[in-house]
């Protein structure tokens, strides 16, 4: 092939890249950034949208020119501000404060605490805009604060939760256009080990509490008696106890539904100890110790200032307030009550959460399979092809029956 025939020129030694001509609509803003936008008229206003590059402007400038000829509709979000998931998870806190009774109280300024989802969420994703957010960067978001913040799975899917319900509220509300959380896998929880108090790791508690913290005391044994969770034991007043039918009420339990635990006589016991320390105060449990200061009498909102250290000093390390809820199922399973009655006392509305304990119950699953011992009666022989037994002289002896295959 002759020099120069067909041959490719090389980019330096060709001449200045003629400039693309002007084309009316389109502009680049800033100048030399190669970020494009469109500028076009439809019912009456002028609208303009970012496009990317040229020729993406180009291409979408055609599909507005075509959508405005046709009629069509522009998308009601193109001129509203981009919402962000700060936003979205606002409207899920506000809708967890309303809905749900099992909210945290802050015991500084008595309302609804911040939901314990919300800032860690908040710090990663707030300020992203909700509708560009992908359930990729979802997913990496919980991966990384799971590692930065050693969490289980359990909670990796109660943040995911949260935020789906974030989601959900703001499509409902057209502030997204979907939600991008349905599309974020589960994490598997492992729900198979129950943690709860053996005697001997009660009586160390006990001892730890009642040489450190004695006044708290009755918070432990109002536990260990009625199975309540947690926010609805700090959120009791004394309208909520009766006395004389020995049952607490709480009008609104974790399933949107009442709950009345039964008291017996070490919980009434604990009452009555509370009872003591509240004083005038309308709350069951308040701040009755003098090393509360200005909080002294104001309602006490969560344990967790005592309860997890006196844990650990009595060792028992990694054992939150609601193992004890886990203590009070158990020790009923233990004790020969049946699941039902367990799930009755537990406020579960299924048996699927409380067949968790079924474990527990050796004896009631020995005296099922005993059960068994009314069909050990084998009648000696051989069973024949007709469903009777065909007996080979020895008693008690069965003599399998041999099947030829041809």
């Amino acid at each position: 092939m002759a020099e120069g025939e067909g041959a490719q020129i090389p980019r330096a030694q060709r001449g200045p890249r003629r400039k693309a001509a002007k084309v009316r609509g389109i502009f680049e803003r800033p100048a030399g950034s190669d970020l494009w936008w469109i500028r076009y008229t439809a019912a009456g206003r002028e609208h303009r949208e970012k496009a990317g590059t040229r020729g993406m402007a180009l291409l979408l400038l055609a599909k507005r020119k075509t959508e405005a000829i046709q009629g069509k509709k522009l998308p009601e979000t193109l001129n509203r501000r981009a919402v962000s998931v700060r936003e979205l998870l606002d409207g899920a806190a506000a809708y967890v404060r309303e809905h749900y009774a099992t909210v945290r109280m802050c015991a500084k300024t008595d309302q609804p605490a911040t939901d314990s989802r919300y800032p860690a969420l908040a710090a990663v994703l707030g300020d992203r805009p909700a509708a560009a957010l992908t359930p990729l960067e979802i997913e990496r978001a919980l991966a990384k604060l799971a590692t930065e913040r050693e969490w289980s799975n359990a909670t990796v899917n109660r943040h995911k939760a949260f935020l789906s319900l974030a989601y959900r509220i703001g499509a409902e509300n057209g502030r997204v256009p979907h939600n991008p959380c349905r599309a974020v896998r589960q994490r598997r929880e492992d729900n198979g080990r129950i943690r709860f108090l053996s005697r001997e790791e009660e009586a160390r508690l006990r001892a730890v509490i009642a040489a450190d913290c004695p006044h708290h005391m009755p918070e432990l044994d109002l536990a260990l008696n009625t199975g309540l969770r947690q926010g609805n034991q700090y959120n009791l007043q004394w309208a909520d106890v009766d006395f004389e039918r020995r049952q607490l009420a709480v009008a609104r339990a974790k399933n949107g539904h009442p709950h009345y635990a039964p008291l017996n006589q070490a919980a009434v016991d604990a009452l009555l100890a509370l009872r003591r320390q509240a004083g005038d105060s309308p709350w069951v449990i308040v701040n009755a110790a003098a090393g509360f200061g200005r909080y002294r009498g104001l309602p006490r909102r969560k344990p967790r200032n005592w309860f997890e250290p006196a844990a650990a000093k009595a060792g028992l390390p990694r054992f939150p307030w609601h193992c004890l809820r886990h203590t009070f199922a158990s020790r009923l399973v233990m004790a020969g009550v049946d699941i039902r009655t367990v799930a009755d006392l537990m406020g579960h509305r299924t048996l699927a959460m409380t067949m968790r304990y079924a474990h527990l119950a050796p004896q009631h699953r020995l005296d099922a399979v005993e059960r068994l011992a009314s069909f050990a009666a084998v009648p000696t022989g051989t069973r024949t092809g007709t469903g009777g037994f065909e007996g080979d002289g020895a008693a008690g002896a069965v003599t399998p029956q041999v099947v030829t295959v041809q």
